[in-house]
């Protein structure tokens, strides 16, 4: 997740962002994960220079508010595609309507597949060309839906 981000910043530019006064932001559905993602947000130097246009949080600690990027990251994988958190789409709609210009989603294809919304997401964004693997935008995670 953060090496997509850092990716993604890396290939726009640091002085774009600073010409436009882009801000980002990280969501995660789970504080463990939120915890882990500013633990490390630190140790990775675009990142830490920027760390004042970076907002990382838990969906229910983003709602109200907005950013020009955001990663989500929907990090639920299992063999039995159960998605847990994630089936509620009122919190999925919140953390999807954040985005001013660019929504990237970082989660488990397989998994997240298996349940309907998910699945047509995926197969929407897959139609326009909108889902990479997380390889080829990173340094390699999972799947990835990124539409601008």
């Amino acid at each position: 997740m953060l090496g997509s981000l850092e990716a993604y910043i890396k290939r726009i530019g640091e002085k774009r962002v600073e010409d436009e006064n882009l801000d980002f932001a990280v969501i995660s559905p789970y504080k463990a994960q939120v915890s882990w993602l500013r633990r490390n947000a630190k140790k990775r130097n675009v990142l830490r220079r920027l760390k004042g246009k970076i907002a990382i949080n838990t969906i229910d600690g983003f709602q109200g508010q907005e950013r020009d990027v955001v990663f989500i990251s929907l990090v639920r994988s299992n063999d039995d595609g159960k998605i847990g958190f994630l089936s509620d789409l009122r919190r999925m709609n919140v953390a999807m309507t954040r985005a001013r210009m660019k929504l990237v989603i970082i989660g488990s294809a397989a998994t997240l597949t298996r349940h309907p919304f998910y699945e047509k997401l995926f197969l929407s964004q897959k139609k326009e060309n909108g889902v990479k693997k997380v390889s080829e935008i990173s340094d390699g995670e999972s799947m990835c839906c990124e539409k601008s």
